[in-house]
């Protein structure tokens, strides 16, 4: 591991057992926000927004909010259960239908209220409350902390088998390599690919959202860009199960985060472009993209003062 990642990998590395969501509650300057970007997740969303119930509260959580793109029961479970809904095609209806995770995040900036944003998966079984206050934690504590990624491990579930660990193979096979290679900084980030992040609003607000798959990863490097190394924490949530996909699946979303780094290393100058657009799938004769084509959502930042 480089030096300096060694070095923040041992002051911004934290648990979740070092906060606690009442003293949290009490040491916050300013409303908080947490929102679950859904699509047909009504297996899980009511565990989690149950789980999350207890902070809102105690005063820790002020807004709890679903950006939903369903067509099972997602919406109105997690409606009875109080949480403020909202059709990801009904934020900004003007640029179309909503793009997938990425572009449902960058929508939902525009109903969030929060100063401090944390934004959670729905799919996740066995969650917990310590998900939300770990991430929030050390940006309650810490004024010099922006932008904080969750990790934690993967157990692998095949048929009715669960291993230890195993999930995570885009990450293993792609996201990580890249990083060592092209940010070394970032070689300790443990989850480079977790969808369970916060922020400063003002620091998501100052960066593109990449519509698809690769924002996990684009926001991470775009945060470091932003507020450096320090600016940065990860916190241990312990376990998270989901479901897997399937290996054919796989390839597109490795794409993905190829392609959301690759944008990085263009800008940066470090690669020269254009990328091509098309992805081969197995059996494929020609490029034939498999999902839609990642987009980038400018900053909400710069909309504001032409809006």
């Amino acid at each position: 591991m480089p030096p300096r990642s060694d070095t923040w990998c041992q002051t911004n590395t934290l648990s979740h057992r070092a906060f606690d969501p009442e003293a949290l509650a009490e040491a916050s300057t300013g409303p908080v926000s947490v929102c679950l970007p859904a699509r047909n997740e009504a297996q899980t969303i009511g565990p989690i927004i149950q789980a999350l119930i207890p902070l809102r509260e105690c005063g820790l959580i002020d807004q709890l909010v679903v950006v939903d793109d369903s067509t099972d029961s997602t919406a109105e479970i997690a409606h009875s259960l109080g949480a403020e809904v909202h059709s990801q095609a009904s934020l900004m209806p003007e640029l179309g239908p909503p793009r997938g995770k990425g572009d449902a995040m960058w929508r939902s900036l525009s109903v969030l209220r929060g100063e401090l944003v944390c934004f959670l998966d729905a799919d996740s079984e066995h969650f917990g409350p310590h998900f939300a206050y770990g991430l929030l934690g050390p940006l309650i504590t810490r004024p010099e902390i922006s932008f904080v990624k969750g990790f934690y491990r993967r157990p692998f579930r095949m048929g009715s088998t669960t291993f230890p660990d195993g999930g995570g193979r885009v990450t293993e096979l792609t996201a990580r390599p890249l990083l060592n290679l092209f940010y070394p900084d970032l070689a300790a980030i443990e989850q480079p690919l977790a969808g369970e992040i916060a922020a400063r609003r003002s620091l998501f607000e100052g960066v593109p959202f990449v519509t698809g798959y690769g924002v996990d990863i684009a926001l991470l490097i775009d945060a470091y860009r932003t507020v450096g190394l320090q600016g940065l924490a990860q916190v241990d949530l312990d376990v998270r199960q989901n479901a897997h996909q399937p290996l054919a699946d796989l390839g597109p979303m490795a794409y993905a985060v190829l392609h959301a780094v690759s944008t990085r290393l263009e800008r940066e100058g470090r690669l020269r472009g254009p990328l091509p657009a098309g992805f081969a799938g197995p059996g494929s004769r020609v490029p034939a993209s498999l999902t839609e084509t990642p987009v980038e959502r400018p900053p909400l930042a710069r909309l504001r003062p032409a809006a």
